[in-house]
C-alpha cells in the first residue's frame, strides 16, 4: 500500500503517470524556451547558453588485458609474501617501518594490505612519485633529479636539475600559477599591507576586510545569495558535511566521490548509501527505497536526504549528469551537495562551472562547494548558496570556527584571478583556450588508439595503462622526453585500473600538446598501450 501511494505521487518509470509527467515537462520546457527568457536576480538574461546534452565515454577493458593485469598482480603478491617470509626469518633486510621488539606480542598497529602493497610494489616505482619541483608549477617546470637504490627504499640527490619539463600533471587549468603578472603583483601588495599570516580564526581576531571582499565577489560571480570561504579545500568538505546532516539523515553518495567527501560523510554520523557512478537508474532506485522504507528497523521517514556529487571527477575525467541529478532531487524532495573543485573556472563559457555548462541556474543546487586550488592558482575552498545556509555554517562549522583564517596574499590571488576570469577579455581567452586544448588533446589520444575515460570537455584526461608494471616505465619514458606526468594506481584507483592522468592547462601551447602526443604515441608502441578497439 505504501509503495502504491509513492507511485501515485511520483509516478512509475513506465506507467501512465510517468509518461504524463514526461510529456508535460517536454511541452513546458518547449514553451519556456520559445516564449520566455530565463531570469537572474529579476533581470532578463539574453545570452544564457543552451543546455548541453550529457555524454561521457568509458570504453570497456579488453578481456585479455584484464586477465594479464590480474596475473601480474598475482605474481607480484606471491613474490611479495615470499619476500616477507625471507625478511621475517632474517634472510633479507627489512627496510620498512616495523613494530618495536618489546611490542611483538601486540596486535600490529599498521599492518594492512596497503602496507603490503607499499613494501612490495609501490617502492619499486617510487621514483615516479613525489618528484621535487624547484620552479613555479606553470606550463614548464624544473625538477630536481634523484637517484634511487635498486630496492627503491633510498635515494640521493644528484645535484642536477631537469630544466623546462612540460607540465602535464598540475591542476593549473587557467594558467594562474605564475610568479609575475597582475595576480603576483597584487599578492605582493597585500603582503605589504596585511603581512602573510593572520594568526587567528575568523571568529576571533582573524576576520579581515579582504576575507569579506572575497566572499562578496565569489557570491556575485556564482550568482547566489552568500558565500563562505575556508583556508583548506579538503577541510571544506570533511568539516562541513557533518554540519549539514547527522544521525537520522541519509547521504546518497556517488561511488567515485573524492576522499574528502567520503571522510565528511563518515564523520557526520548519517547513514550512507552509494550509487553507481553517474547512474541515474541506480540513484533513483536508492531514492525510491529511501522514501518507501524509511530508516532501518523503525521505518520512520529520514530527517533529510542529501545527494553528494562532484562536478568533474578527478580520476575519471567525467562530468556529473547534473540535469538528471536535479530532476531526481525535485522528484524525491532531496537536497544536492555539488563539489565543483575541478569544474569551477574550467567549465562553462564564463568559467562558472558545471551549472553554466548545462545551462542550469546555480540556485537550483542547494549547496555549491568549490576550491581555489585549481583554476584560481591559490589555496582554500568555499561553500555558497542561500544566506541561511551560509550563516548556519558560519556559526557551526569547525573549519570556520577553529581554523586559522586564509592568508591575505592567497585571498588577493583569488580576488585578482576572479576579476580576470569574470570581467576581462584575457579571462575569456584563457577559458576558450582551455576548452580547445582539452578537446584537441583528448581527441589526439583517441586517434592514437589509447583508451581514454571521461567527457570530451573535461580538463582531466585519464589514459588507461592497466598493468602496474607499466606505470613506472611510462612516467620515466615521458620524463626522458621532457614531459612530467602523473601516473595513478591502487589505492587511488581500482586495483586493475592503473592509469596516467593528464591535467590540461590553458597555458600550454598547441605545439607542446602535439609534441606530447607524439611522445605518447612512441611510448604506447613501446609498452603496447594502444588498447582501444574503436576505429
Amino acid at each position: 500500500a505504501r509503495l502504491n501511494r509513492i507511485h501515485s505521487i511520483f509516478g512509475t518509470v513506465d506507467g501512465l503517470s510517468g509518461r504524463f509527467v514526461s510529456v508535460f515537462n517536454y511541452f513546458k520546457s518547449l514553451f519556456y524556451s520559445k516564449f520566455m527568457k530565463p531570469l537572474r536576480n529579476g533581470n532578463v538574461i539574453h545570452d544564457e547558453p543552451p543546455r548541453k546534452r550529457f555524454q561521457e565515454d568509458f570504453e570497456s577493458t579488453p578481456l585479455y588485458i584484464a586477465v594479464v593485469t590480474y596475473i601480474n598482480y598475482g605474481i607480484m603478491i606471491v613474490f611479495g609474501f615470499l619476500r616477507d617470509f625471507l625478511r621475517r626469518h632474517g634472510f633479507e633486510k627489512t627496510h620498512a617501518s616495523t613494530e618495536a621488539n618489546d611490542m611483538k606480542d601486540f596486535v600490529p598497529l599498521y599492518a594492512s594490505f596497503e602496507s603490503f602493497y607499499t613494501r612490495n610494489i609501490y617502492n619499486r616505482i617510487q621514483d615516479v612519485f613525489n618528484r621535487p619541483i624547484c620552479s613555479v608549477p606553470g606550463p614548464v617546470i624544473d625538477i630536481v633529479e634523484r637517484q634511487f637504490s635498486k630496492s627503491g627504499w633510498m635515494f640521493k640527490y644528484t645535484g642536477k636539475v631537469l630544466k623546462n619539463v612540460v607540465n602535464l600533471g598540475s591542476y593549473n587549468y587557467l594558467g594562474f600559477a605564475e610568479n609575475d603578472g597582475p595576480c603576483a603583483e597584487a599578492s605582493i601588495e597585500s603582503i605589504e599591507k596585511y603581512g602573510v599570516g593572520v594568526c587567528s580564526s575568523r571568529k576571533e581576531m582573524g576576520n579581515l576586510d579582504i576575507h569579506v571582499k572575497l566572499e562578496q565577489k565569489m557570491a556575485e560571480y556564482l550568482d547566489v545569495e552568500a558565500c563562505l570561504t575556508f583556508g583548506m579545500g579538503f577541510a571544506t568538505n570533511s568539516m562541513n558535511i557533518p554540519c549539514l546532516v547527522s544521525k537520522g539523515c541519509l547521504i546518497i553518495s556517488d561511488g567515485l566521490n573524492h576522499a574528502s567527501l567520503v571522510l565528511g560523510c563518515r564523520l557526520s554520523g548519517a547513514q550512507i548509501r552509494v550509487f553507481k557512478h553517474n547512474d541515474m537508474k541506480d540513484l533513483e532506485s536508492k531514492l525510491r527505497d529511501a522514501v518507501v522504507y524509511g530508516q532501518p528497523r523503525t521505518h520512520r521517514p529520514w530527517k533529510k536526504i542529501l545527494i553528494i556529487v562532484e562536478g568533474v571527477y578527478s580520476m575519471e575525467g567525467s562530468i556529473v549528469n547534473l540535469p538528471g541529478i536535479l530532476e531526481l532531487k525535485k522528484k524525491y524532495k532531496a537536497y544536492v551537495f555539488l563539489d565543483e573543485a575541478h569544474s569551477i573556472g574550467a567549465l562553462g563559457s564564463r568559467g562558472r562551472g558545471v551549472t553554466e555548462y548545462f545551462g542550469i541556474h546555480p540556485r537550483e543546487v542547494d549547496i555549491m562547494m568549490g576550491t581555489f586550488t585549481k583554476s584560481f592558482g591559490a589555496a582554500g575552498g568555499y561553500i555558497a548558496g542561500s544566506r541561511a545556509l551560509v550563516e548556519h555554517l558560519r556559526y557551526h562549522s569547525h573549519s570556520a570556527c577553529y581554523a586559522t583564517s586564509m592568508s591575505p596574499p592567497v585571498c588577493e590571488q583569488i580576488i585578482t584571478s576572479l576579476h580576470i576570469i569574470s570581467s576581462t577579455d584575457e579571462g575569456k581567452r584563457r577559458i576558450k583556450q582551455l576548452a580547445d586544448n582539452c578537446r584537441m588533446f583528448r581527441q589526439g589520444l583517441k586517434k592514437l588508439g589509447n583508451i581514454v575515460y571521461g567527457n570530451d570537455d573535461s580538463p582531466v584526461v585519464p589514459a588507461m595503462i592497466y598493468a602496474p608494471t607499466k606505470l613506472g616505465a611510462f612516467s620515466r619514458e615521458m620524463l626522458k622526453r621532457g614531459f612530467g606526468v602523473v601516473v595513478v594506481g591502487f589505492p587511488a584507483t581500482p586495483i586493475a585500473e592503473s592509469r596516467v592522468r593528464f591535467c590540461i592547462s590553458a597555458a600550454l601551447t598547441e605545439q607542446q600538446l602535439q609534441d606530447a602526443l607524439d611522445a605518447i604515441s612512441d611510448i604506447s608502441d613501446l609498452l603496447q598501450m594502444k588498447y582501444s578497439k574503436k576505429k
